[in-house]
């Protein structure tokens, strides 16, 4: 039986100081909640299985959420689409993989990777993942071994989970807290593990429930050569709300991927995204809606003003009766006239509209799927699509260093410890495998340094006719190796003899 100590105290303490860390937050969470994403985010009193109504009252206008969706479906075809190769394993310096069997192994690992990747849960997590880091600027899902081998995936949404940074603005601690049941927790932990009282409850099948706060955070005690679970550089800690810790244990690498849009500073634990800048224009799309509504109501159903001499109920449907002793009065008739310029309102609505398309890049990608002007050639097609795509520029970085190399790496390291991934030629122990990134929009990006490289050579090709000595001076296959690698195409269509 566990007793309340002063650690575990501790660990509630440290929970409570990130939820006050993270208070500020909350409200407008809520509000971009309510506004962009009415299905997502769990904020104190919502209960676990409980279905939240969608304020329809409020939400007039679908376009918000629209937009949310169609950033979320282009991030996850763009950057880690189930259906291509999205990343690439190469060693630095690269001349360490012309060793002997280097090709080869790493080819081995990216295979074993993409399989477990594409066995798991974690591409249906990601869609969810670009949503909730664009209308809330934060995300964040845990990456845990899969028992039966491989890797499986937990989401969280907005509210469920605090984190808190290192001394270099990364995310380095996670924490949240869920109710359980006394049989759920006697299955989970053991029912050695529970104080009496639950246990009392366990046997008597009771459906009452108990607050449960996990926490993940930086061992400073770390030590591999250890057995316990000081071993970890990682503790992972699970205690009752009353101080009973229900199980201790850690992890190799931080399980913990969590992801900002942007920050302001280094010290800044949760981020903002384009929900932040698009929720005045949200609540003015829907303040707009309601105005076009209630001028069309009183176009069609106006106001009205009886005469005295009216008998009975006035009948307002369509051929009613109304009875009237006068001949010469209206008997009913508006009480005033409304004639709203429903045009000038749908052109004011659409411009709003367009902003707010525009503030999650649903334009952007939405002109990857279709082309309103035929009349471009391919080229010039591609062209347009790159300088879209280089307004994801900052964007793209931040995902790669928050989200894909975390994700990568914590599922390389899986698979190595269940030993999935074959052992490496001796010549390549000690050397520093990196990721290379190769979807669309990672090639979009890096096509746009193609652009300077064709020039130049245009201009050296112009100098070399006035001057033909100068071509001795230009190394083509230099400028032939570095145009492939900006198209994304391997180097391997090079002769292995092609000096770089």
């Amino acid at each position: 039986m566990n007793i309340p100590t002063l650690q575990t105290t501790s660990y509630l303490n440290r929970y409570e100081h990130l939820k006050q860390a993270r208070a500020p937050w909350v409200s407008t969470w809520k509000e971009l909640a309510k506004y962009l994403a009415p299905t997502r985010g769990f904020f104190e009193g919502d209960s676990p299985n409980s279905a939240r109504r969608v304020d329809h009252k409020t939400l007039l206008d679908s376009s918000a959420s629209l937009a949310v969706g169609v950033l979320g479906a282009g991030m996850m075809s763009g950057l880690t689409s189930p259906s291509r190769n999205w990343f690439d394993l190469s060693l630095q310096p690269a001349a360490f993989e012309k060793l002997p069997g280097a090709a080869a192994w790493l080819l081995e690992v990216k295979k074993a990777v993409q399989r477990a990747l594409a066995q798991s849960n974690v591409y249906s997590v990601l869609q969810s993942v670009y949503e909730e880091v664009s209308v809330f600027g934060t995300a964040a899902f845990l990456v845990e071994e899969d028992p039966r081998g491989g890797i499986f995936c937990r989401p969280f949404t907005a509210g469920e989970y605090v984190l808190d940074i290192d001394d270099k603005g990364r995310v380095n601690t996670f924490g949240r807290e869920f109710l359980m049941t006394s049989g759920q927790l006697a299955r989970a932990f053991g029912i050695d593990h529970l104080p009496p009282a639950l246990q009392r409850e366990q046997a008597q099948q009771s459906r009452s429930t108990h607050r449960v706060i996990h926490l993940i955070f930086p061992n400073p005690n770390a030590d591999e050569n250890r057995a316990d679970f000081s071993a970890f550089a990682y503790t992972s800690v699970y205690v009752l709300e009353d101080g009973t810790l229900l199980r201790r244990g850690g992890y190799h690498e931080f399980p913990v991927v969590a992801v900002r849009w942007e920050t302001r500073n280094t010290a800044e634990v949760y981020g903002r995204g384009p929900g932040w800048k698009a929720l005045g224009d949200v609540k003015m799309l829907q303040k707009m809606q309601k105005t076009k509504l209630v001028a069309l109501d009183k176009n069609t159903n106006p106001p009205v003003m009886v005469s005295s001499n009216v008998q009975g109920e006035v009948n307002l449907l369509p051929g009613g009766i109304t009875r009237c002793n006068s001949l010469t009065d209206s008997a009913v008739k508006p009480a005033y006239q409304v004639q709203p310029d429903i045009a000038a309102l749908d052109a004011a609505i659409e411009d709003v509209r367009q902003t707010i398309r525009a503030q999650f890049f649903a334009d952007v990608f939405m002109m990857l799927c279709t082309q309103d002007t035929p009349n471009l050639t391919a080229a010039e097609v591609a062209e347009r699509k790159q300088e879209k795509m280089l307004l994801l520029g900052p964007v793209l970085q931040r995902l790669q260093t928050e989200l894909l190399d975390p994700l990568v790496e914590r599922t390389y390291y899986i698979l190595l410890r269940q030993g999935f991934i074959p052992p490496a030629p001796e010549i390549l122990c000690g050397l520093e495998m990196h990721v290379q990134y190769i979807s669309t929009i990672a090639q979009a990006q890096r096509a746009a340094a193609l652009e300077p490289l064709v020039q130049g050579v245009a201009w050296s090709a112009r100098l070399t006719q006035a001057c033909p000595e100068l071509a001795a001076q230009l190394n083509y296959a230099c400028a032939l190796r570095e145009g492939l690698e900006s198209l994304g195409v391997d180097g391997i269509l090079l002769n292995p003899g092609a000096e770089k």
